[in-house]
């Protein structure tokens, strides 16, 4: 993964595999067991441990729950946890939004990009621990 690396204590950059590999595995996880979330650990390791300038961390993330999602959906459905007839509202809505995201991502300032992010975390973990 470009950029996943750390300081040695020589001064230099050490690439950092088990901690994309770990990363990506919560990710998965998180996606396999709450049906999505894996953006919200990646966004952050990416940013934070990786060094990605905040564009690609977002990209990258997104780039990787797309596979994570399609197995996770896979799986439930095998297993008939998922309605593929009551998925469709949703899968039409969202692939506009993700359309439109995709071609509103380089025009926001990356402070309100973050911005926004950040809310969803809180909503979601407002939602999770406090039952609204």
């Amino acid at each position: 993964m470009e950029g996943c690396f750390l300081m040695n204590q020589n001064g230099k950059k050490q690439r950092l595999p088990l901690a994309a590999l770990v990363a990506g595995g919560l990710a998965g996880l998180a996606n396999g067991f709450f049906g999505g979330g894996g953006g919200m650990i990646l966004v952050p390791m990416l940013l934070g441990r990786c060094q990605l300038e905040p564009r690609r961390a977002f990209a990258t993330s997104v780039a990787v729950i797309l596979p994570l999602c399609m197995l996770s959906a896979g799986i439930y459905w095998l297993r008939g946890g998922l309605d593929l007839s009551l998925a469709l509202p949703y899968l039409v809505g969202g692939l506009a939004g993700g359309f439109l995201g995709g071609k509103l991502f380089r025009g926001v300032n990356i402070l309100w990009l973050r911005r926004i992010f950040g809310a969803f975390l809180l909503y979601g973990g407002g939602k999770a621990l406090l039952g609204w």
